[in-house]
């Protein structure tokens, strides 16, 4: 507690030692963000948060942006920003000159990156995600079909999860192509 990194005694009170330490930390989130934008694949996804409004005792909604490394690259890694909306210009930012393939959800706040030649890549978690909502709100017999097509596919992804890329690329051809085509 002398350090100034005791939790907070009231919840919702972020203690200085917090903002102390990013600021610390930011050389090494800057270096990080420089290897990640090496990878030719992203996965980008923001998350709803609320906000303590400073002075004014109420809350607001802010976002979570999250950059990351796929689960095969070499260097797995994730980034985390703080943003008080959930605008593009957060992406474009972070993702600056980066013209990469993009996995994520179909946020509008993406949208300029594919104009300026960042390829999109559809969540597919996203996707079964709208499915299973329509499923467990209407028993939807069209969503219900599709949750079953989205666990093949997992079938196949996990099966592929150990295997060389190269590998992994053959068996998703045999085995998924034809799931996705159906």
């Amino acid at each position: 507690d002398s350090l100034g990194l005791a939790p907070p005694k009231k919840r919702g009170i972020t203690p200085p030692s917090t903002g102390v330490c990013g600021v610390r930390l930011q050389p090494l989130i800057e270096a990080l963000r420089e290897v990640l934008l090496q990878h030719g694949v992203l996965h980008a996804d923001e998350t709803p948060v609320q906000m303590l409004v400073p002075g004014k005792g109420k809350t607001q909604r802010a976002y979570v942006w999250a950059y990351a490394t796929t689960q095969f690259a070499d260097v797995r890694a994730v980034i985390y920003e703080f943003a008080d909306s959930r605008a593009g210009e957060h992406a474009r930012t972070f993702l600056g000159d980066w013209r990469g393939k993009l996995v994520c959800d179909d946020h509008k706040g993406y949208k300029a990156g594919f104009e300026l030649g960042i390829t999109e890549i559809g969540c597919v978690a996203h996707a079964r995600r709208k499915f299973f909502e329509l499923f467990t709100s209407n028993k939807s017999q069209i969503a219900e079909q599709a949750l079953k097509y989205f666990g093949k596919l997992y079938a196949v992804e996990r099966d592929v999860a150990e295997l060389t890329a190269d590998r992994r690329r053959e068996v998703r051809q045999e085995r998924a192509r034809p799931i996705a085509d159906a």
